[in-house]
């Protein structure tokens, strides 16, 4: 729709009614293509309706515009089936969006090659007067229509575009059709009737494709916000738990296939307590917000910052060749953190103390993971403020080295 050439103000307006006010969230439109491949059964119904008929007719007519219509019928409809299975052997989860619009062109393309096979049989049928025929070719361009509206409603560039190539071919066909001289008794009237009667069909289907469109962007838009809503932090917009434990089951399950490691970052800010208490809650809040922001900026892409609530926060440092890495971070954190904080025109200050657990070696399991991490922080924290200590079992001296003294 992004690519539209000088339309009338009238077609703006069709068009913008299949446009969401707002652009579609990622997930959301990952979502309306994986519908499109979840319904293989309707492909194969009319594609077999389809190369049926035609089959029957070329065998009785012998046409070879027929025939190569149902050779193509076959092969098309075998070639959506399997880009139908192709997606569906593919882990799209983590796709990017260049991934999953190729794969909605791919789906796209067989559905205008069938609609187009459909019109253009349609129209070669109607050039003879054969009325059984044309009772069926009708028969088929409804059942298209009403599927196409029924399925992929969802994605309606594709549902009108398949609509229109294979009701405009049928409706001329009929239109051209009532101008030949058959001989029957009101023979032009009842094919222009029908010719119109295609077409109300068809402007109304749009209709309904508008309405059904609208209905299930917002139906999964409401989801989406709903579960995002779930699965964040209310003050900080972090990930919380939940998200948490849904990054760690990816992250871990990506390292089966590396020699890497995962570290899981349990921090806890010293002297946040006072703030509350001196500079009151909105201090405290605003603090907690920059503290979000600065992890941010300092951890990568891949890495997930959460929440787990009150000034308790756990990184998930993902794909680290060495334990040093996550030595690094855990450094340029309490650097980051210990800056100044400013508040109303007051300078706050706060540092930070960090324990750290490492995956596999440490456990496979989040909350596992996360009791060593704590187990890092109480002895960071015995030592005072602003340090870091890795986990390494039970006993005190089997731990790893400590480093650094809060800088800044």
């Amino acid at each position: 729709m992004d690519r539209r050439q000088e339309f009338r103000p009238a077609d703006r307006r069709f068009l913008d009614r299949f446009r969401p006010a707002a652009p579609l969230p990622d997930a959301v439109y990952r979502e309306l293509v994986d519908m499109l491949f979840s319904m293989a059964i309707p492909v194969i119904y009319m594609g077999g309706v389809f190369v049926g008929v035609t089959a029957l007719v070329a065998w009785e007519w012998h046409d070879p515009v027929v025939i190569a219509l149902s050779a193509l019928g076959a092969v098309v409809t075998i070639l959506r089936l399997l880009v139908i299975r192709g997606y569906r052997r593919r882990n799209l989860a983590d796709s990017d969006l260049a991934g999953v619009r190729l794969w909605e062109r791919r789906y796209a393309i067989g559905n205008y090659a069938f609609a187009l096979l459909l019109g253009v049989f349609n129209a070669r049928m109607l050039m003879f007067h054969y009325p059984l025929v044309h009772m069926i070719a009708v028969s088929l361009v409804f059942g298209f229509g009403a599927g196409v509206v029924a399925r992929i409603s969802i994605r309606p560039v594709i549902c009108v575009t398949s609509l229109l190539l294979a009701v405009v071919p049928t409706v001329i066909g009929l239109g051209l059709h009532a101008l030949t001289d058959n001989g029957g008794l009101l023979h032009a009237e009842f094919f222009t009737i029908e010719a119109l009667l295609v077409a109300t069909t068809a402007l109304l289907s749009l209709h309904s494709l508008d309405h059904l469109y609208r209905t299930m962007v917002a139906h999964l838009t409401a989801e989406h916000d709903m579960s995002s809503l779930a699965r964040r932090d209310a003050l900080t917009s972090l990930p919380n738990r939940l998200w948490l434990r849904e990054a760690f089951q990816r992250d871990f399950a990506a390292l089966a296939k590396t020699d890497c490691h995962l570290a899981v970052h349990f921090l806890d800010l010293d002297g946040f307590k006072a703030v509350n208490d001196v500079h009151g809650h909105p201090a405290g809040d605003a603090v907690l917000r920059e503290v979000a922001n600065r992890l941010l900026a300092t951890v990568r892409a891949e890495d997930t910052v959460s929440r787990l609530g009150g000034d308790e926060f756990v990184i998930l440092q993902t794909m680290i060749a060495q334990d040093s890495e996550a030595e690094m971070l855990a450094r340029r954190i309490i650097k980051k953190l210990s800056l100044p904080y400013l508040f109303e025109g007051k300078e706050l200050r706060i540092s930070v103390s960090v324990g750290i657990a490492i995956a596999p070696q440490d456990g496979a399991d989040l909350e596992r993971l996360i009791t060593c991490a704590d187990t890092g922080l109480y002895r960071a924290k015995g030592r005072g403020k602003g340090q870091l200590f890795f986990y390494a079992g039970e006993a005190p001296e089997s731990a790893k080295q400590t480093v650094g003294q809060a800088v800044g």
